[in-house]
């Protein structure tokens, strides 16, 4: 089959956690043997600001680890007629512009053959609803969204039955533990600043815990202004920048836990749906502890998988326990790791996917002569 994803950035993952999962699924179907294409707008925001901060090079790592990949940009005049031509699945990210959803929507009621999907990724259906209600989506054919509580507020939009859970996961062929185990030491979390919509949770679930318990802590991301900066120097927090998603892996195997502090849409508003981090952190087999979040939808075995820590208190045992005791380590790894290779890897959304697809009589080659 060939499928068109339409992406904010497949080269770029500067601030775009999307495009973690993408380039998972994406790689996924290629190996399956469908045909794939994936477009982004010329001088996509994530794409323009790693060029600026890191110019070419800043792609290198993308590129060694995913050869298989590439992507298209197109221009605001381009022919869609042309870039949807043979499709069998059309995949758009809800980060593309209002007009781009609805002309490909037209095309879609004008009698394209294709399935068109909505994948909606973000908190916005709920802190900036009247966004997402500009979205044009009558020619669609269902809404993926990446997690239950999100895909409710699209069922009350009236999307009923056409709405599919499709929650982000690792893609296991570049997350996994090291093949060599060195060193390890300290605390690593990887995550942007944002909007200081976490400001508050990060300082007394990782800054300030880290400190007490006497854990070096490095941090990686970008968008850290320079009130933020400031708090880093004054934790004593290392900041090594931006770190491309395709590196992420060997950062993790030199570090002995990581930490997940989700942000505060995601606690409040859209509970159940974990950042891609988790799923990426357990897959490389580092030990993970959690800021309060309600896995409501069972998705892993809180306590088994990764700690919870309910409170900066609690947080700071849990930190001193896995730093002290190997066999807990042992025990979080290999419960994280069983947990991502039995239901969380990009394959088995790929599986799902199909499945989706299948329901609105799309099937592959092998499927259709079984």
């Amino acid at each position: 089959m060939k499928f068109v994803y339409f992406t904010h950035s497949l080269s770029s993952c500067w601030n775009h956690g999307n495009a973690h999962f993408l380039r998972g699924v994406l790689r996924d179907l290629v190996g399956r043997g469908h045909d794939v294409v994936a477009y982004e707008p010329e001088n996509a925001w994530s794409l323009a600001s790693l060029l600026k901060d890191h110019g070419e090079g800043g792609l290198d790592a993308y590129r060694k680890a995913y050869p298989e990949l590439t992507s298209t940009s197109f221009a605001d005049d381009a022919d869609l007629g042309e870039m949807l031509d043979g499709a069998d699945v059309v995949i758009v990210h809800e980060w593309n512009e209002p007009r781009l959803v609805a002309a490909i929507g037209r095309i879609k009621l004008q009698g394209a053959a294709f399935t068109l999907l909505f994948h909606d990724t973000h908190h916005r259906a709920v802190s900036d609803p009247h966004a997402i209600r500009q979205f044009d989506l009558e020619g669609y054919d269902g809404i993926l969204a990446f997690g239950e509580t999100l895909a409710d507020v699209y069922r009350r939009w009236g999307w009923g039955s056409r709405v599919y859970v499709w929650h982000e996961a690792a893609d296991t062929r570049l997350f996994h533990p090291p093949a060599e185990e060195g060193r390890r030491e300290g605390l690593v979390w990887v995550g942007n600043w944002g909007d200081d919509e976490r400001s508050s949770e990060l300082e007394s679930f990782l800054f300030r815990p880290a400190q007490t318990v006497g854990l070096t802590l490095e941090i990686y991301g970008v968008r850290y202004p320079d009130h933020a900066l400031k708090m880093l120097k004054h934790y004593g927090v290392t900041y090594r920048g931006w770190l491309p998603n395709a590196r992420a892996p060997e950062v993790f195997a030199r570090h002995i836990a990581t930490v997940h502090v989700p942000r505060r849409f995601y606690v409040d508003m859209l509970p159940g749906i974990p950042t891609i981090r988790v799923f990426e952190a357990l897959a490389c087999g580092i030990p993970l502890v959690s800021a309060p979040w309600h896995d409501s939808e069972g998705l892993f075995r809180p306590g088994a998988d990764y700690l919870v820590a309910r409170d900066e208190a609690q947080m700071e045992s849990h930190l001193h326990a896995v730093r002290h005791d190997p066999d807990l380590r042992k025990s979080l790894v290999e419960n994280g790791l069983e947990s991502i290779r039995s239901r969380h890897s990009c394959a088995h959304r790929v599986d799902q996917l199909l499945a989706i697809l299948a329901t609105h009589g799309v099937r592959t080659p092998t499927e259709m002569s079984a």
